[in-house]
């Protein structure tokens, strides 16, 4: 699913909901979205007022490849190893390391 920074968008029957201001702001990630083959719906003060659709049907939106389902999807049935597993703490600790490192 969509996430913006601290910004959550609202699920409407397995289509991401965002109001008008989010969208405007936010309109590239969207199109992404949508050619990924999410739905995406724009609210006007909650009320859905109109629907992101792909233009043309894409390989990858026909598939569903590339769509947040698909991805939670392929994670679900191919795990990571143990070896390759790491906690929230230690992706953390990773970024700051590297971040340090470039100063």
């Amino acid at each position: 699913m969509l996430a913006f920074g601290g910004y959550k968008p609202v699920v409407v029957s397995e289509a991401v909901q965002v109001n008008i201001f989010d969208a405007k702001n936010r309109l590239s990630q969207l199109i992404k979205s949508v050619q990924a083959g999410e739905e995406v719906v724009i609210a006007n003060r909650g009320e859905p007022a109109a629907r992101l659709v792909p233009a043309r049907e894409t390989a990858g939106a026909a598939s569903g490849t590339g769509s947040a389902r698909a991805i939670l999807g392929w994670l679900e049935r191919n795990s990571l190893p143990d070896y390759a597993r790491r906690s929230a703490e230690e992706i953390d600790a990773g970024i700051d390391e590297e971040r340090h490192s470039w100063d």
